[in-house]
């Protein structure tokens, strides 16, 4: 496993992380959890060198930091990073337009919900916690940089960070200027490639940690959707890749497995083409079974994709604009 730097947080993190979304279960998340298996991929991952792990309160309400936290005792001797989320108090992914910072995080809710990932990780302090939506327009509100400055001054958290809302890269550029977020984690993949106009740049010049997330674009980008794809109505799945989506995201994927060269894969090729770029800190597929654990961390080889294919790679960019269904 090779890592890299965490912006300029002295952190030396596995190039590929872990993004615990999918073990979670629990309402509004993926269906087909498993919690039996769930701590052999997370002991698999610690194994074969992972040492970044992305939970959050909201998935499984509780049970995804709570697996964290067993990992983290079943393994007292390795270093591993945790990284969590505060959810919006107002449960609104992403938030509307005319949300203001107290519907979303007063001051109270940010205490409240660090307090309740302390618990449930079972651990004196956080490495990473992260607002896990933002509107740039609360940038400005002293209340809820007072919060997290009191929450790093006590000693609970180490770093602040930001998830930002789906295709909005830039939404954060205020929040970067207040000098107190050390983080940003943003879709990042073969479709979404917009991070790369603006924001690494940023980061890069700014010593900004990148976490990549979706690097399968949900799926789309695994090659294994088909036009006839379904999932039960309490998948988050299912409203993602409605009929607007479903249909568009399969044709893309098909032109684009064209290019995966032979004894290569489409997932494969997916994590080496956002492990190309040098903002990346770290990039956290969703793995629910051990071969999904052993196949993605053993692309960490530091073997590059050549110049032919990543340009190729790049011409599948798709530019999309927050809709309904996108969350």
């Amino acid at each position: 496993m090779r890592h890299r730097k965490m912006g300029n947080l002295g952190w030396e993190v596995s190039e590929v992380g872990y993004g615990m979304w999918g073990i979670g279960g629990g309402p509004g998340n993926f269906t087909g959890w498993d919690y039996d298996v769930a701590p052999h991929c997370l002991d698999e991952a610690v194994e074969l060198g992972c040492t970044f792990f992305d939970t959050a309160w909201v998935y499984g309400r509780g049970i995804s930091e709570q697996l964290l936290g067993a990992l983290l005792r079943r393994h007292p001797d390795r270093k591993l990073y945790v990284a969590t989320k505060i959810p919006p108090k107002n449960r609104e992914w992403p938030p509307g337009p005319d949300d203001t910072l107290d519907d979303a995080y007063p001051a109270d809710h940010i205490r409240e919900y660090t307090y309740r990932s302390l618990e449930n990780l079972g651990v004196p302090r956080i490495d990473l916690m992260q607002f896990h939506t933002w509107e740039d327009r609360w940038a400005g509100d002293e209340r809820w940089q007072e919060a997290v400055t009191d929450l790093k001054r006590e000693g609970v958290i180490d770093a602040v960070g930001i998830s930002v809302n789906r295709w909005e890269p830039a939404n954060c550029f205020a929040a970067l200027d207040t000098g107190l977020i050390d983080v940003i984690q943003v879709i990042y993949n073969i479709f979404d490639q917009a991070p790369e106009d603006e924001l690494f740049d940023r980061a890069l010049r700014d010593g900004v940690g990148i976490i990549a997330r979706v690097p399968f674009d949900e799926g789309t980008l695994t090659g294994a959707l088909t036009a006839a794809s379904t999932w039960p109505e309490e998948d988050w799945r299912s409203t993602y890749f409605c009929a607007e989506n479903l249909q568009p995201s399969v044709e893309r994927a098909e032109r684009l497995k064209a290019t995966v060269p032979e004894g290569r894969s489409l997932p494969e090729l997916a994590l080496r083409f956002i492990l190309h770029h040098p903002a990346v800190s770290t990039v956290i597929p969703g793995m629910r079974r051990p071969p999904h654990v052993r196949a993605n961390l053993a692309v960490s080889d530091g073997r590059p994709l050549d110049d032919a294919l990543l340009q190729e790679l790049r011409r599948h960019r798709w530019d999309r604009v927050p809709a309904w269904w996108s969350g």
